[in-house]
């Protein structure tokens, strides 16, 4: 070997010293705002139900209607690809894992809705439909029937519902706690956020919770529903939904896009509502933007055409309820709203060809990254933790398995949790 190269330098290391003191505390501001993805499983959509129609059986329910929608209108692998365009080669992998989905596990995130889906009832029948939402909620978890993320969509923190909102929060929590305690999975949405100021609100009611029951401060976090032009863009110009994130005091889970308030609000007539607009395009994208790095996921909206009528109709809104699905899932939402049973089938199948069609070269990628055997892409470390993202993401919805994963990348469970995210590698996750 040849002689070691000899180092200069100019600087005195009391110069490296005093810059990291000077970054001390940008260091704990960027840890604090900037934490990273919680490396918990996001589901991949969100079904909405009213408060006065949500049952102990409405799961299995919708699992069923979807299946039957199935045999109805594309009985076969064959029929339903050739509805959606799925490629031949995935046709049957991809329709046999969404029959088995609708029958294990039909919904991932359910939400029992006391708003817009609800509307305005008598206090005595919304605080029993909120008693009774509790008692079922808890009762699911308990017997294995509940969806993996199920909670309530409060009223907002305007001033005409806001005492509503408040109570009936109150009323399902102290429920819950009633019954055994929260349930891991428990989601609360605040609607139609404006100001940043409603979300220090809502946090302060979920503090007073806490402390009102012995409960570990921060244990209760919450979705922030976009539905307004000022929670985009605040009266002085400034990003409010970023403000907002921040006021949620590292409570804030999600950010869920509501497609047709939003778009009423911003003036978009009723036949032109939907969630490739592009005033919806404009409204995630900030979001997308506002939530990197924070640990907050972002959702996109819903369709309102219903997969109803006869089966060319329902063969229509399929294509387009696929259609934005896949359209959504390439921005990276990985997560929307569902609104009928007859939604699932085509949410399933349109996030299924999504990392079925993609396994084989991610998983390639993966694997030449980590043996650095180079190749026709050049990767760095950024894309081999989006490369890992995606495939657990496949896993954890049930498009891939565990076991085709890791025979493909060459690497365990543990290590594609460890590239995705450190948050991620501290987990114990159980794949589906």
């Amino acid at each position: 070997m040849g002689q070691q190269e000899k180092v200069a330098t100019s600087l005195a290391g009391a110069v490296s010293e005093e810059i990291s003191a000077s970054l001390t505390a940008v260091d704990a501001e960027l840890a604090r705002r900037y934490p990273g993805d919680p490396g918990t499983r996001q589901p991949v959509h969100t079904v909405y139900v009213p408060g006065d129609t949500f049952t102990a059986d409405t799961i299995r329910s919708w699992g069923d209607r979807a299946i039957e929608a199935l045999d109805e209108h594309a009985p076969d692998a064959a029929s339903f690809a050739a509805v959606l365009g799925i490629p031949d080669e995935l046709a049957a992998p991809v329709h046999d894992r969404v029959r088995a989905k609708l029958e294990r596990e039909p919904v991932e995130d359910l939400r029992i809705d006391f708003e817009d889906g609800y509307g305005l009832r008598p206090d005595a029948e919304e605080d029993e439909a909120a008693a009774r939402a509790a008692r079922l909620v808890s009762g699911a978890y308990g017997n294995g029937t509940a969806a993996p993320y199920m909670g309530i969509r409060m009223k907002c923190m305007e001033a005409a519902v806001r005492d509503r909102g408040i109570r009936t929060t109150d009323i399902f929590l102290t429920g819950l706690m009633q019954a055994g305690g929260l349930p891991d999975g428990l989601v609360l949405t605040l609607p139609k956020v404006t100001y940043p100021e409603q979300v220090t609100a809502f946090v302060r009611l979920l503090e007073a919770f806490e402390q009102a029951h012995g409960l570990p401060a921060g244990r209760l976090g919450f979705e922030i529903q976009i539905e307004t032009s000022q929670s985009i863009l605040a009266a002085d110009g400034t990003a409010a939904v970023a403000r907002m994130i921040d006021a949620a005091r590292g409570r804030a889970t999600g950010l869920h896009y509501g497609t047709f308030d939003y778009s009423a609000c911003v003036g978009v007539s009723a036949a032109y509502q939907a969630s490739d607009h592009p005033a919806a395009d404009h409204a995630k994208a900030v979001m997308q933007v506002a939530a990197a790095g924070t640990g907050v996921r972002v959702s996109d909206g819903s369709t309102n055409v219903l997969p109803v009528g006869s089966t060319p109709q329902v063969h229509e809104a399929w294509r387009l309820h696929y259609g934005l699905t896949r359209r959504a899932l390439a921005r990276a939402y990985y997560q929307g709203w569902d609104m009928h049973p007859g939604h699932l089938p085509t949410r399933y199948a349109a996030v299924y060809t999504f990392y079925r069609e993609g396994l084989e070269q991610a998983a390639a990628r993966l694997a030449a990254y980590v043996a650095k055997a180079g190749g026709d892409v050049l990767d760095e470390p950024a894309t081999a933790k989006a490369l890992s993202g995606y495939l657990l993401r496949g896993i954890d919805c049930g498009a891939l398995d565990t076991a085709e994963v890791v025979r493909l990348t060459g690497l365990t469970r543990a290590e594609l949790d460890g590239f995705a995210s450190p948050r991620r590698a501290d987990l114990t996750v159980t794949a589906p």
